[in-house]
C-alpha cells in the first residue's frame, strides 16, 4: 500500500474578497504522479504553494510525513546571484565525482545539451547574476531534479524549455521513483507523466484519473450528463476530444478513456477544420503570392542563421515552425515582418522576399507591446476595430470576441494595468486578430496562456482563413492548429519534415548522438568552432553536392510539397464522400480503390522528398 506523502484537510485561503480555495481536501502518496490545470488566477499555484507549506492557509490544516524530502520549483528562484553554476547544481562534489555519476551527467545534459554547458559562456564556472530568467530557471530545476526528493513540486517547468529539453524532462519524470505535483499549461507534457489530474474551479479542486486526455474526456462526460456548463465550453472540449479520438499526430500513449463512450460522445463533431474550404477562401484573401524567398541568407550581427534559403509560403499554409534555440527561428519570421512592412524595400543579407501585394500581416512577437495602463480592455480592442470578419460568413464585435478570449462583461471594464502578464498575452492576440490579418506570424503565443484560453484560441483559428507560421515549444498547440512541420537543425537550413515533431527529435538525437561520438575539436580563442550542431550537419553533406545542385534540390522539395498539399486535400475529400455514401457498397470501393492509390503516390512523393532533402 502507497505511504501517504501529504494531506490537505478541509484549507481555505482568501484573498481579497475571493476565495481561491474553499474547503479543500487531497492527498499526495507515493508514486503519485498529479497534473494541476485550471485557469488562470483560479488558484493553482496558491494551491501548490499551501501543499508545500510555503504559504500559509486561512483554515484547515496541511500535514507532511515525517523526514518528507520536498522539492519545489516555484516560478521565482532563489538561487545566489554571486555563486557559480557549479557551486548551485553540483555543490562541493569533485570533478571526478559528479562525473562518474549517470544521473548528474543525464540532468545536464538533458537541460543544457551537455556537460561543459555550451550555452554558458564559463560552462559550469558561469556566475548566475548575468544571467536571463529563463537559464536561472533551469539551473533552479536542475539543483532540485539531481537531489532524492521523496515529493518534487513544480510550477510551469515547462516555461523556458524547448522541444527535446520538454521530451527529456518527461522522460526524466517517468522514470524517477519521485511523487510529482506539477502545474502546467503544457497539456502533451502532461499527457506523457500523470496519471492524475486536478483540476482548480471555483474554490474547489476536481480529481480525475489519467492524463490530460483522459481528463478532457471525463470532463466531457461530466458536463454533458450534468448539463451545468455552457454550450460554448462543452461543445469547445467535446471538439479537442475528437481530435484527441480520431488520432492526434505523433500522440505516443494511447487514452485509457472507454472507447465506446468516447466515440459516442464525439460522433456528430466534426473535424477541427475543412482544409479545402479553408485553402479555397485563403486563395481569394490572398492570390497565388504570399511569400517567395529565393537564396536567402539570414544574419543576426555577423552570425549567419540561415544560409541558401529557398522557400515558398503560400495561401492557407498553416507551418509549425520548430527548431533549437538560437537556430534562426524568430530572425526568420522578423526577416519576412521586415519585408512585408516595406513591400519588398526591405531585404535580408542576401537573396530576396517577394511579398504579395494583398498581404496583411499580424506579428504576434515575443514582447508583449505596452498600452496605456488606463485604457479599459474593451477600449483597447475598440481602439483597433469594432466588429471582425471572421470568414465563413462568421463576424463578432468587440465585446465578443473579448469574451471569447476570456475576458467577461466585467473584466471588459478593467484597466490595462490592472490585467496580469497571461491576461496582456491575451489582449495582445486579441487586438492583432480584430486587425482583420490575412498572414498571421505567432512566436511563442501560448506563453502565460491556460489550458481553456488555448482550447478558446485553437478553436478560434481553425476557421480562421489565411496563412499562418507558428514558432511554440507547446508541442500539442503546434500539432493541433498547423499542417505541416519545418525544422531549423542548426545547420542553417530549412527542412520540411513529414513526419512531425516525433522527426524532428528523431533527427535531433541522431545529431546530438554522432557529436558525441566524435572527439571534440581543439578551440583557439581567435577562431571558435562552429557549434556542434552545425559540425556534425556539415560532416555528413555529400562533398559533390554544389550550391546550384542543392537549389535545384529546394525547388523539388517545394514542387513536391505543394503536390502532397493536393494529395491531403483529395484524401480528405474522398474520405467525406465515402462516409456520405455508406450503403452504396460499389461507390465505396470505387472510392477505397483511388484513396489506396492516392496513398501510394503519397509513399513515392514522401521518399522522393527525404532523397532530396539531403541535397537541400
Amino acid at each position: 500500500m502507497a505511504v501517504n506523502l501529504v494531506n490537505v484537510e478541509a484549507v481555505t485561503k482568501v484573498y481579497g474578497t475571493r476565495a481561491l480555495l474553499d474547503g479543500v481536501s487531497l492527498g499526495v502518496s507515493e508514486g503519485d504522479r498529479i497534473g494541476v490545470v485550471g485557469r488562470n488566477g483560479d488558484g493553482k499555484t496558491t494551491l501548490i504553494g499551501v501543499l508545500s507549506r510555503l504559504e500559509e492557509t486561512d483554515t484547515g490544516r496541511v500535514t507532511h510525513s515525517g523526514g518528507l524530502r520536498l522539492g519545489v520549483l516555484t516560478q521565482h528562484d532563489s538561487l545566489d546571484p554571486g555563486a557559480t553554476v557549479r557551486h548551485e547544481v553540483i555543490g562541493d562534489l569533485a570533478d571526478h565525482e559528479w562525473a562518474g555519476n549517470a544521473k548528474i551527467r543525464d540532468v545536464l545534459t538533458g537541460l543544457f545539451g551537455g556537460l561543459d554547458l555550451p550555452g554558458f559562456p564559463q560552462g559550469l564556472d558561469t556566475v548566475i547574476a548575468p544571467l536571463s530568467g529563463g537559464e536561472r530557471r533551469r539551473i533552479a530545476l536542475a539543483k532540485l531534479l539531481i537531489g532524492e526528493p521523496d515529493l518534487i513540486v513544480l510550477d510551469e517547468p515547462t516555461n523556458h524549455l524547448d522541444v527535446e529539453g520538454i521530451a527529456w524532462l518527461a522522460q526524466h519524470l517517468r522514470t524517477r521513483r519521485s511523487a510529482l505535483v506539477c502545474v502546467t499549461h503544457d497539456r502533451w507534457f502532461l499527457d506523457q507523466v500523470c496519471t492524475r489530474m486536478w483540476d482548480v474551479q471555483r474554490g474547489a479542486v476536481h480529481e480525475y484519473e489519467g492524463g490530460y486526455s483522459d481528463y478532457v474526456f471525463a470532463r466531457a462526460e461530466r458536463e454533458r450528463i450534468a448539463a451545468t456548463e455552457e454550450a460554448k465550453r462543452q461543445n469547445l472540449v467535446r471538439k479537442e476530444l475528437a481530435w484527441l479520438r480520431r488520432g492526434a499526430p505523433a500522440r505516443t500513449s494511447k487514452p485509457r478513456f472507454r472507447v465506446e463512450a468516447a466515440n459516442e460522445l464525439i460522433a456528430d463533431v466534426p473535424p477541427p477544420r475543412d482544409t479545402s474550404e479553408l485553402m479555397k477562401f485563403a486563395n481569394a484573401r490572398l492570390g497565388r503570392t504570399v511569400f517567395d524567398l529565393e537564396d536567402v541568407t539570414v544574419q543576426a550581427g555577423p552570425k549567419v542563421l540561415l544560409q541558401h534559403l529557398t522557400w515558398q509560403l503560400g495561401p492557407g499554409d498553416r507551418i509549425g515552425l520548430v527548431g533549437v534555440n538560437g537556430a534562426g527561428k524568430t530572425s526568420l519570421l522578423r526577416a519576412l515582418a521586415e519585408a512585408a512592412r516595406s513591400q519588398g524595400d526591405v531585404q535580408p543579407a542576401g537573396g530576396k522576399i517577394v511579398v504579395g501585394r494583398t498581404v496583411r500581416l499580424a506579428y504576434l512577437s515575443q514582447e508583449v507591446t505596452e498600452l496605456d495602463p488606463a485604457l479599459r480592455v474593451l477600449e483597447a480592442v475598440q481602439r483597433v476595430r469594432d466588429r471582425v470578419d471572421l470568414g465563413k460568413g462568421r463576424e463578432m464585435t468587440a465585446g465578443q470576441l473579448c469574451e471569447q478570449f476570456g475576458f467577461t462583461k466585467e473584466k471588459q471594464w478593467t484597466p490595462v494595468g490592472d490585467l496580469s502578464g497571461g491576461e496582456r498575452r491575451r489582449l495582445q492576440l486579441l487586438r492583432l486578430l480584430m486587425d482583420e490579418p490575412n498572414v498571421l506570424f505567432l512566436d511563442e503565443p501560448t506563453n502565460d496562456l491556460d489550458i481553456e484560453t488555448l482550447n478558446q484560441l485553437e478553436d478560434l483559428l481553425d476557421g480562421w482563413p489565411g496563412s499562418m507560421v507558428v514558432i511554440s515549444h507547446d508541442r500539442f498547440f503546434i500539432e493541433r492548429t498547423t499542417d505541416k512541420v519545418m525544422a531549423l537543425l542548426g545547420d542553417a537550413a530549412l527542412r520540411m519534415l513529414p513526419r512531425g515533431i516525433d522527426e524532428y527529435l528523431e533527427r535531433r538525437r541522431r545529431l546530438v548522438e554522432s557529436t558525441v561520438s566524435k572527439p571534440a575539436a581543439p578551440k583557439s580563442a581567435a577562431n571558435a568552432a562552429p557549434t556542434a550542431t552545425t559540425t556534425a550537419a556539415e560532416e555528413r553533406l555529400p562533398a559533390a553536392v554544389s550550391a546550384k545542385d542543392g537549389r535545384a534540390a529546394k525547388k523539388e522539395l517545394q514542387r513536391i510539397e505543394r503536390q502532397l498539399d493536393k494529395i491531403a486535400g483529395r484524401e480528405t475529400t474522398l474520405h467525406q464522400q465515402i462516409a456520405d455514401n455508406a450503403t452504396d457498397f460499389g461507390k465505396v470501393a470505387k472510392l477505397d480503390a483511388e484513396l489506396r492509390e492516392l496513398g501510394s503516390e503519397r509513399d513515392e512523393l514522401e521518399m522522393r522528398w527525404l532523397e532530396l532533402a539531403e541535397d537541400a
